[in-house]
């Protein structure tokens, strides 16, 4: 089935190009995963899910893909200045917890909301502290290159020299000119020659719990450092495609591709994809202002940014509405519109399979429609314009249920068939789950009624129902809290 119609966005030439691995039915794709010392977010999510829908197209178009997604649990320091502590060795000290207790448990919640998300695991899901060997052999292949330099037990990776010969900057398009301006001259305490030099190899203070042996200290690696060591290990170099997050473009990424070109002397990736932001009620999606929600949170309900909640399946359904490469912001009247918008989708689609189709062909074109499918997806994973496609579709297959509307066998069977691989093969759109999750939603909606019952009582200045509802509510430990955005509840 393979063909050569699917065109990708390189970040690297900023430029559509036709999809041509390496190796002809084969394609090698390393993701940036994630770090693992908090529960993830939803802005997280949506990188994942988004290389998942990638990941399912290629697989559905014949590829054999190997698909590497790392978790870093360890290196990573609180900016990108190489200063300060490592984020996992932080959340333990202040829990009074071993670093790999952090580790773990922030892992599995990763993969549990992943789950949640009908996603497909990666082939390989290697750790930064399962490969400090091979990052210490990649350390002193960079130095024995000569674009590095051992200071105090600390090795720095020295962008200018490498700059002299290659182009640092070329993945964002900064200047090594711009960067020398902007990064603020460098203190006395600083050990490294320039300020836009990234460190490969930390000497570990004594206080810091994470360290390794090494040649040159004890300590630990760079953040940058480990999905070289690992992209190359299991895909080799070059490979076809790295995926991330928009935000990993600068420094990340970039670093990236300097280290792993110092010593190959080739550019280490031939097409480069980032997954853009999710923002939430127009504003950047971050932990540190707040402006943040869990997954979690919204499965529940228990948050106050949405006054329902929302199944992992609308979420979902609600991400791939939106290009991957664009922003995509969140809120109240966009999850209610998608989860109709699901609903009416899962609904066409578990009716369709009830019809028996006729001799008579309605005025509706499988063959082209199924074209347009393809078309959307090849045009660098569209998965909006796909959707477009099969809510055509849905209105076809409503025409034939309520207007009686004719359909022949080929019609059918490719409705049939193609809308399922689309739907649940291609976007990783499955049926909510009839489970235990069931019986929380109807509680979470039981109790929205009688909320939205409570403020038409005190509307209409019926205090006495009012407060009945919420005494009653109270004391079956369904607590109300009133505020600016409306009335939250809380299970006691």
């Amino acid at each position: 089935m393979i063909d050569n119609s699917l065109v990708v966005l390189n970040s690297l030439s900023g430029k559509k190009e036709p999809f041509e691995p390496l190796n002809p039915g084969y394609v090698g794709m390393y993701v940036c995963g994630p770090t693992v010392y908090s529960n993830i977010h939803l802005g997280n999510c949506r990188t994942f899910i988004s290389f998942d829908l990638i990941y399912r197209y290629l697989k559905h178009l014949g590829y054999k893909v190997r698909y590497v997604r790392n978790i870093t649990d360890a290196g990573h320091l609180e900016n990108d200045e190489d200063v300060g502590e490592d984020r996992i060795a932080k959340k333990a000290r202040i829990e009074k917890i071993e670093p790999m207790e952090v580790v773990q448990l922030y892992t599995v919640d990763f993969h549990q909301i992943l789950e949640k998300f009908n996603t497909l695991p990666p082939g390989i899901e290697p750790t930064a502290t399962g490969h400090i060997i091979e990052q210490i052999e990649l350390i002193k292949e960079i130095l024995e290159a000569g674009f590095a330099y051992e200071v105090k037990g600390s090795v720095y990776f020295d962008v200018i020299k490498y700059n002299e010969s290659h182009y640092y900057g070329k993945l964002s398009g900064r200047k090594i000119e711009e960067l020398i301006h902007n990064t603020r001259s460098l203190n006395t305490q600083s050990d490294k020659k320039n300020p836009q030099d990234f460190a490969l190899w930390k000497r570990a203070e004594p206080q810091h719990i994470m360290r390794w042996p090494s040649p040159w200290s004890d300590g630990f690696p760079g953040w940058h450092l480990e999905c070289s060591a690992m992209s190359t290990k299991y895909l080799g170099s070059p490979f076809d495609i790295h995926g991330g997050g928009m935000d990993l473009k600068f420094p990340h990424h970039e670093c990236e591709i300097a280290q792993t070109q110092a010593i190959h002397n080739h550019p280490p990736v031939k097409y480069w994809l980032h997954a853009n932001m999710l923002t939430l009620n127009g504003k950047k999606m971050a932990k540190s202002t707040g402006n943040n929600v869990l997954p979690i949170d919204i499965f529940t309900g228990n948050n106050d940014r949405f006054r329902k909640p929302y199944s992992p399946q609308v979420i979902r359904f609600f991400m791939l509405q939106a290009h991957y490469t664009s922003i995509l912001d969140i809120s109240q009247e966009a999850l209610d519109s998608s989860e109709k918008g699901y609903q009416r989708l899962m609904e066409a689609l578990g009716q369709l399979s009830k019809v028996i189709p006729g001799k008579k062909a309605g005025d509706f074109d499988s063959d082209k429609w199924l074209k347009k499918c393809y078309t959307a997806m090849d045009d660098d994973f569209n998965s909006p314009l796909l959707i477009a496609q099969l809510f055509e579709a849905v209105k076809f297959i409503n025409l034939i249920l309520h207007k009686d509307h004719p359909i022949d066998k080929s019609q059918w069977e490719t409705l049939t068939k193609m809308s399922a691989v689309f739907v649940h093969d291609v976007l990783g759109i499955a049926p909510e789950e009839k489970s235990s999750d069931t019986k929380e939603n109807t509680l979470n909606k039981t109790i929205s009624l009688l909320i939205e019952l409570r403020n038409s009582a005190r509307a209409n200045k019926d205090f006495a129902t009012s407060d009945r509802i919420r005494d009653q509510l109270l004391e079956y430990g369904i607590q109300l809290k009133d505020g600016k955005k409306g009335t939250q509840f809380k299970l006691n």
